[in-house]
């Protein structure tokens, strides 16, 4: 068996050296046709696109996503070709989460904003959104909700629509995949209208996908004050980003907020047990990120020690510094662990 490797997927190697009889590893942007003709899997992140054009008349019959996102497979052709593909959902979760967390203490920190006074409108409540609730929960704000899906699925109980978050949240975050067309379209799901919308002036976080929110309406909106400040961690057009969103943002990021080791660990292990799955292989392997340089926090409050585990500050002033590295920043990531790798004493 001959599979492919984005070579920027960490904790791969060995395991995949296992199972494989053929490995080669590449950047996502340079998978072609003529590379792939005769392998049998791909193992991708979002930089590859798996469409026609890449995959017709090769002897791929299967495809594993290291991400939670898979707007990069063109799904209708794959199931025309009997091309069998597989995403990661909820791999990177706790990541996004933890990546929420920090923003929403420096939130507090800086802004001289009491959590606990305000209220947080998260838009698509699936793996990530459902674990950024209860990460908003914990910090005392209150929660409310929107997934029109889940909503037709389970009944509107406990979900809000998208213009009562618009009037009543201090701080609106998406979480939602993105779909360019169909009832539950999120392409420019937050257009200008949208933001005229808005009564509170809130504060906007983008971790799913750069093209639920419009780039111009947002620039407008910050202008305009119809928003106080905005997270964004996912842009239009990456890597070529509109530089002059970048330096308006308070915390602007190269598609890192899933980035934590933990995250990645969690991705590459669910591609590879999909792959030993679809090929009926037994295998044993075990994927298990690095301990952290300093596995012990010492701080004197819960935000100082986990600012400390995890600041988003450092990854948006490397990209301010340097956004013509956006790519290198996403794939030369440093380490970064998740509260479990911690011990924290605070004094």
């Amino acid at each position: 068996m001959k599979v492919i490797v984005d070579n920027k997927i960490p904790f791969i190697k060995e395991a995949i050296e296992k199972i494989a009889d053929e490995v080669i590893y590449v950047p996502g942007k340079d998978f072609t046709a003529s590379l792939v003709k005769d392998a049998d899997a791909l193992i991708i992140r979002t930089r590859t696109h798996c469409n026609r054009e890449l995959l017709e008349g090769s002897r791929v019959r299967f495809i594993a996503t290291a991400t939670i996102g898979f707007d990069h497979i063109d799904t209708e052709y794959c199931h025309q070709a009997g091309i069998v593909w597989k995403n990661a959902p909820g791999c990177n979760s706790a990541s996004v989460a933890q990546y929420l967390q920090s923003t929403l203490l420096l939130t507090e920190l800086l802004k001289g904003k009491k959590l606990s006074e305000m209220a947080i409108g998260i838009v698509g409540v699936g793996n990530v959104g459902s674990k950024v609730a209860e990460v908003a929960r914990e910090l005392g704000m209150r929660v409310l909700l929107n997934d029109l899906p889940r909503e037709d699925e389970e009944g509107s109980a406990g979900f809000s629509s998208l213009q009562f978050l618009a009037e009543k949240c201090d701080v609106l975050t998406f979480h939602v995949p993105l779909y360019k067309e169909g009832k539950y379209k999120t392409l420019h799901l937050a257009d200008q209208s949208f933001f005229r919308s808005l009564k509170r002036s809130p504060i906007i976080i983008n971790t799913s996908r750069g093209e639920v929110i419009e780039t111009n309406a947002l620039l407008e909106a910050l202008k305009n004050g119809l928003i106080s400040d905005a997270g964004i961690d996912v842009w239009e057009n990456e890597p070529d980003i509109n530089l002059t969103l970048l330096n308006k943002v308070f915390i602007g990021t190269p598609h890192i907020a899933g980035y934590s080791a933990d995250g990645k660990a969690n991705a590459t292990r669910m591609s590879l047990d999909s792959l030993c799955q679809h090929f009926d292989i037994q295998a044993d392997y075990r994927i298990v990120p690095p301990e952290p340089e300093n596995p012990m926090i010492t701080a004197t409050t819960e935000t100082e020690a986990y600012l400390q585990m995890y600041d988003p500050r450092r990854d948006s002033e490397a990209l301010k510094q340097h956004p013509e590295l956006f790519e290198k920043l996403r794939g030369d990531y440093p380490l970064r662990r998740e509260k479990t790798a911690f011990r924290v004493v605070i004094s």
